[in-house]
């Protein structure tokens, strides 16, 4: 099915992009009862033309986002509803090269998780280390945070596949274009323990080939971040954003590299969280120009 401008426009992407990444056409037909919520904030001013990043409101955004997904009077009390002074907390990030997860975005993490008593001691970062990592084996919560992009084994590098370190065995994840990453999410190392799910969309990728792809004609400025507690609905988010942006650029005629079903599969196969974007309670917040979703 050729997925149209158009289409976005009318309102009927949710349709388009199930059938892009693989959804059973009956799928398309589930109830419209809102089961996962995302708050996507954005600000023009974030990011500068030589890309960097204002730590201030980066933590602006940050703050504003998670006390609108907990529905808190202030981001003291949002963060206070998240975690407490006796939590151990790993932050699993991405240092992929190329993109890696901004410092400004790991630092604003940090100092909300630290506002409510966590001493930083009990706080880490890491990616390749997570399994070898004191503070991730005994971590009582953790916080999934990368940046959005294509990607080559699994259509997207989304918030599922940020947690393929926890395998110690990650290319075992890979066959049937990752169809399966939602089992990642079944580790006694993570198992119940994610409080967060934090999409960077600052400066996405929306198209490459080949692995390790990077090609700057396809990354654009879109100033924002996506916040949820549910890594489906926030990739599925992602995933709608990034259908947006290539229908508008390739106009309608590109077939992804990779399709990206598994984040439909999580929901459909695995039951892990909610992929059908309609049934996702979007809040946005900030900046609408160009909004993709």
């Amino acid at each position: 099915m050729m997925i149209t401008r158009r289409d976005f426009i009318k309102g009927s992407a949710a349709a388009a992009v199930g059938i892009a990444v693989g959804m059973p056409a009956g799928a398309q037909e589930l109830t419209q009862k809102k089961t996962a919520r995302v708050v996507l904030v954005r600000n023009k001013d974030v990011i500068d033309k030589n890309s960097n990043v204002d730590p201030e409101i980066m933590q602006s955004m940050l703050d504003e986002a998670v006390t609108a997904l907990v529905d808190a009077r202030d981001s003291s009390h949002a963060w206070k509803e998240l975690f407490s002074e006796n939590d151990t907390i790993g932050i699993k990030s991405n240092f992929w090269s190329f993109m890696p997860t901004p410092k400004s975005l790991e630092a604003a993490i940090r100092k909300g998780i630290e506002s409510t008593g966590v001493p930083s001691e009990r706080i880490a970062v890491d990616d390749w280390g997570v399994l070898k990592n004191p503070i991730f084996r005994d971590a009582t919560g953790l916080v999934n945070v990368r940046p959005l992009r294509t990607h080559y084994w699994a259509g997207i590098g989304g918030c599922l596949k940020n947690y393929i370190m926890f395998s110690p065995s990650p290319p075992d994840y890979h066959p049937d274009s990752c169809a399966d990453l939602a089992l990642l999410w079944r580790l006694p190392v993570v198992a119940g323990k994610t409080r967060l799910n934090i999409l960077s969309v600052l400066k996405p990728l929306f198209h490459g080939r080949g692995p390790h792809h990077i090609d700057q004609r396809y990354i654009w400025t879109y100033g924002g971040i996506l916040v949820g507690t549910d890594p489906v609905a926030v990739d599925a988010a992602g995933l709608h954003i990034l259908q947006a942006k290539r229908a508008d650029y390739f106009d309608e005629t590109q077939k992804w590299e990779t399709q990206p079903k598994h984040v439909m599969m999580a929901e459909s196969r695995h039951k892990l969280g909610t992929a059908s974007i309609e049934k996702i309670d979007l809040i946005t917040l900030g900046w609408k120009e160009d909004l993709l979703i």
